[in-house]
């Protein structure tokens, strides 16, 4: 599933391709995708409207049109966009929107996860779980002080609890790994386990990998690609995920793979405690 690095990619090819465009046609290729509204009211609301202003919110992508409606994107498992000229038809394809300039922008899902939300602005708690989210991590106001705030008290795994959406908004299987090996942090750790120290050093390992991520495009390990069906450059880059058998880049220890929450988890038996 894209993680806020891949998201936060295909926002900022949103902003370069599509703000600003007017939406001349919608073209429902499968109906499942639809969420909220009906397919029909989906269309006659969207039609002839332009796209005036493109956020993110966790794992996704709000579309705000100059009607004061907004379309809310999840890509899940396996969705994309693809930008491209019109008439083009991805495999795959479930809704595309056609634009006055004869370019349009496709979303394509092989497993049909993933969801398309229209609301105005006054209906953002109907899309699910957008309104329980957890704080951005690369928001000016998430300091070390929130973060340990935000731990304090918690039990469990620490490498769950990163990932869960209403902890903090946007991190998944892939960073929550690499900034804990990072950490030097276990994954099976507790968070009232972690020193003022441990947790200093978790959060700066966060912050900085989930922007180093950014500035590679993302990580393109299951289907994730761009808005231009480009892979991301940061799988090359990643210290542990996926590296099980090899060995650590800082200890040279074999990496191992283990199930936490149920999730593949890799780390380094010797670096992180």
């Amino acid at each position: 599933m894209p993680e806020l690095p891949e998201v936060e990619t295909i926002r900022e090819g949103l902003e370069k391709k599509v703000k600003g465009k007017r939406i001349e046609k919608v073209l429902i290729e499968n109906e499942k995708s639809i969420k909220l509204p009906s397919p029909v009211e989906f269309v006659s609301r969207i039609e002839g409207k332009v796209i005036s202003e493109i956020k993110r919110r966790g794992k996704y992508l709000i579309l705000s049109l100059d009607s004061k409606d907004n379309l809310a994107i999840h890509l899940k498992l396996t969705g994309r966009l693809i930008y491209s000229q019109k008439g083009d038809k991805p495999d795959y394809t479930r809704v595309i929107f056609v634009f006055q300039d004869q370019t349009q922008l496709s979303f394509t899902d092989i497993r049909g996860f993933g969801g398309l939300w229209l609301v105005s602005d006054e209906e953002f708690w109907m899309v699910p779980s957008l309104q329980n989210l957890g704080p951005e991590p690369l928001e000016k106001d998430f300091t070390v002080s929130k973060f340990k705030d935000l731990l304090s008290g918690k039990r469990g795994k620490i490498k769950p609890l990163l990932m869960d959406q209403t902890f903090i908004a946007g991190i998944g299987n892939i960073y929550s790994q690499e900034a804990l090996f990072l950490a030097g942090i276990h994954p099976k750790r507790s968070p009232s386990s972690l020193i003022d120290r441990e947790i200093e050093g978790l959060y700066n390992n966060l912050l900085n990998i989930l922007q180093e991520a950014i500035s590679y495009r993302g990580s393109s390990v299951d289907v994730y690609v761009d808005l231009n069906g480009k892979k991301g450059d940061y799988e090359s880059h990643l210290r542990v995920y996926g590296r099980a058998g090899k060995n650590c880049p800082r200890c040279g220890a074999v990496i191992e793979r283990v199930k936490i929450a149920g999730r593949g988890t890799y780390l380094c038996p010797r670096c992180q405690k």
